[in-house]
């Protein structure tokens, strides 16, 4: 198999993964989740992922908040991810940004952590949830189907009938010049 071949498997395989952390308002699937399930099949198919920082801008960040002042450092990092097929020595190269914002120190430890995280579950197309897109179990909705407009034989019919607007408007459209002359 080449390299594509390869990272399809592992593709096919992990499908979903359901969050396991939460913080602060929100949950995530954690680094160590994520690798449980794809590093066995990296191994299996002789993948390496190597990771490089290409670039890295940090930026301090003082604000407010209901405790009083607070200083953070936003790192915001650029990398180079390389898959290296060990067999054959194939690689495929993939270029990923990401963010990170945290204490002095552990800035650029989030970007880095958050790049490696989002990387593989964007590059499998690993669902993290109902909503995700690449989620194939998650939940859709019939499109909305428009009533068909009440025709002049429609209503004539309705009014025999002793229907009223509100009892047709259940299953056809009126104009208001239609409801006005009803």
């Amino acid at each position: 198999m080449n390299i594509y071949q390869k990272l399809l498997e592992i593709q096919k395989v992990v499908k979903g993964l359901s969050k396991d952390k939460s913080t602060f308002n929100y949950k995530y699937v954690t680094g160590d989740k994520i690798l449980d399930e794809v590093k066995p099949l990296m191994n299996r198919f002789g993948l390496l992922l190597k990771q490089e920082v290409l670039s890295i801008d940090n930026e301090r960040m003082d604000y407010t908040t209901k405790n009083g002042s607070k200083s953070e450092i936003l790192s915001k990092v650029m990398m180079r991810f390389t898959w290296i097929d060990c067999e054959s020595g194939e690689q495929d190269v993939n270029l990923f940004g990401a963010n990170g914002q945290n204490d002095w120190e552990k800035g650029l430890g989030s970007a880095l952590t958050y790049a490696e995280r989002y990387f593989l579950l964007k590059f499998f197309h690993i669902a993290t949830d109902e909503d995700d897109i690449d989620n194939e179990q998650r939940k859709t909705t019939e499109p909305v189907k428009a009533k068909p407009l009440a025709t002049t034989e429609i209503l004539t019919r309705a009014k025999l009938k002793g229907a009223t607007i509100t009892e047709i408007e259940v299953y056809y459209t009126l104009t208001e010049k239609q409801k006005n002359e009803y």
